[in-house]
């Protein structure tokens, strides 16, 4: 089954979008609420959550797994609905594992973010639960923009995916 996520961080779009029943969440980061005048990430981001019961991805915004995993503690507490957005790597490349796999452990749901391969993909698979929801956040359109068809990826990543039923696949 399809669902469609908007990723926005203006207010008056969430309340918007989210009387749309075609709509089943949302995702943002802290660059998007930056540019919708943003001026305290966890003030901002529960008055996200507030409007919506809808699942709502708020990002980390650490480069190193220390500072990442204290962040998701903290972002996980804010609302049911919460989903901890990681990237699959670091600003340095670093695969973000132990951090999936940490807050993972502690029954919070993800969203891992900017995944590009397969073999990252098969990367997070090994890193999680059979239990704790987890989005797998492809970047299909920044892959296209670079001339590489994200076709393949999606499809490999999906049929490893389809074995666990907490897991699902986001293209953006």
């Amino acid at each position: 089954m399809t669902k469609i996520f908007c990723d926005i961080a203006d207010l008056n779009l969430i309340k918007k979008f989210n009387k749309k029943s075609i709509v089943k969440g949302f995702t943002t980061n802290p660059s998007l609420m930056r540019k919708a005048g943003a001026k305290d990430y966890t003030a901002y981001s529960q008055k996200i959550l507030k409007i919506t019961n809808k699942p709502v991805s708020c990002e980390v915004f650490a480069d190193d797994e220390k500072n990442m995993i204290s962040q998701g503690l903290k972002i996980s507490k804010w609302a049911k609905n919460v989903y901890v957005k990681i990237p699959v790597t670091n600003s340095k490349g670093k695969f973000m594992g132990k951090v999936i796999n940490k807050l993972n452990k502690k029954n919070i749901k993800l969203n891992i973010t900017a995944v590009y391969t397969v073999k990252q993909t098969k990367q997070i698979l090994n890193n999680i639960n059979k239990n704790t929801k987890v989005i797998i956040s492809i970047f299909a359109g920044r892959m296209a923009d670079v001339g590489k068809d994200p076709l393949p990826q999606i499809i490999n990543s999906l049929k490893f995916a389809k074995k666990f039923k907490n897991v699902e696949i986001l293209w953006a």
